[in-house]
């Protein structure tokens, strides 16, 4: 895993760089908001592929455990993707309600990505 760093509008925003799957558990992804918390990140851009695909069922609670810990140290979370494959309504509706908030972001690139985490 790699992290690269963006600073826009004195905003500290690490992206996450990897080919393989680094959140598999809720306990994965703690790690992972953890280690860059401390390091001294505001928020976290990181790619769909870097999460267990079962992360989009949302019966299981990963999903909404891991976004739980990112609410609870306030830390903000852009997710990039192509989120179309995800055709259930609850998935769907889930994506817009987090796009809504801003603090969890589902987005196609990272260009928007680092635009919607510098936005205070």
């Amino acid at each position: 895993m790699q992290t690269k760093t963006h600073v826009i509008n004195d905003i500290k925003i690490a992206e996450v760089v990897s080919p393989e799957i680094i959140v598999r558990s809720a306990e994965d992804g703690l790690d992972l908001l953890g280690n860059l918390y401390y390091q001294g990140f505001d928020s976290i851009a990181m790619y769909e592929r870097n999460l267990i695909p079962e992360f989009f069922n949302l019966k299981n609670g990963i999903a909404g455990e891991i976004l739980q810990k990112f609410s609870n140290y306030r830390v903000r979370l852009a997710v990039i993707g192509d989120f179309s494959a995800y055709s259930n309504k609850s998935v769907q509706d889930f994506i817009y309600e987090s796009n809504k908030s801003g603090h969890i972001n589902f987005v196609p690139s990272l260009e928007i990505a680092l635009v919607r985490l510098s936005n205070k």
